[in-house]
């Protein structure tokens, strides 16, 4: 197997993903409907937030440029179910009853467990163009924007106002995490993995691969996987990551189940969904 090394040791301890969603039941979303579920992956354009609920390792939401999709059977089968037309390239959950979604247009919030959406506030930010989005888990008025194009933008006043923390990261940023400890882990397409330990003034730079996705297992932060290229994956937390699995043309969203810690998910660009069960060491299509 190749190995990705990373000049940082244990550099995704604790992490949470950027993007979550919540779960909910069916007549609890609105917004667009996609009718009765069908088999594979949706055929939209693109592929780029994923996220498994809290309670159920079988239910799975995939965000895209179409909107939100949600499958009950582990992504044999999918069903649109909110933000029809909407580019859900992001979602971060604050609070069990709080979403935020964000991508191409797109800066909003919803306050009902996603049965409604608002357009939120964007004073300070450049344009609606926001690739990567975190919430700071330690203080959750405090937002991460990566702006594409453009940088990378605070907002300490619950998305009131942003203010532009580095232009010189965040431009291509696909993949933003927030640490508990407060490092940043942004997934660069340009120049690959970059850690801050300053709130995003100075960077270091990690794993080389152009990513897309982050994600760190349940219950046990050594174990780290990452997409783009491949999927790739660290057991010692992130200091240097193996190649596990060669998917034709790249993979994106990633996400482990939290009720089922060994189960973890990988939607590749080749329109596949790859399903793990022993914490990412072997992989399997599940829509094939």
């Amino acid at each position: 197997m190749r190995r990705w090394l990373v000049g940082v040791a244990a550099l995704v301890a604790g992490a949470v993903t950027a993007v979550v969603i919540v779960w909910q039941p069916w007549s609890g979303l609105t917004g667009g409907s996609g009718g009765e579920a069908t088999p594979g992956l949706p055929a939209t354009p693109d592929y780029h937030a994923l996220l498994v609920s809290p309670t159920n390792p079988d239910d799975v939401y995939l965000g895209t440029h179409a909107g939100l999709f949600r499958s009950i059977d582990a992504g044999a089968s999918w069903r649109k179910v909110a933000l029809d037309g909407r580019d859900a390239m992001n979602l971060a959950r604050r609070s069990p009853t709080e979403l935020w979604a964000t991508g191409h247009n797109v800066l909003m919030h919803s306050l009902d467990n996603g049965a409604s959406w608002q357009n939120a506030a964007s004073k300070g930010l450049p344009g609606l163009d926001v690739h990567g989005f975190a919430i700071d888990p330690s203080r959750p008025n405090r937002l991460w924007a990566a702006v594409a194009g453009q940088g990378l933008y605070r907002s300490d006043d619950d998305g009131g106002t942003f203010a532009v923390v580095s232009h010189e990261v965040g431009g291509a940023v696909m993949a933003l995490v927030v640490m508990p400890d407060g490092r940043l882990l942004a997934g660069d397409m340009q120049r690959g993995l970059l850690i801050s330990g300053d709130e995003g003034r100075t960077w270091a730079t990690g794993v080389g691969a152009r990513l897309m996705g982050l994600a760190v297992q349940p219950g046990d932060p050594q174990t780290v996987l990452a997409t783009g290229p491949a999927i790739l994956r660290s057991s010692n937390g992130g200091t240097d990551f193996s190649t596990v699995l060669e998917t034709p043309i790249g993979s994106g969203p990633v996400a482990f189940a939290p009720t089922r810690p060994t189960r973890a998910y990988v939607v590749g660009f080749d329109r596949v969904l790859y399903r793990s069960d022993d914490a990412g060491v072997s992989w399997r299509p599940v829509n094939r």
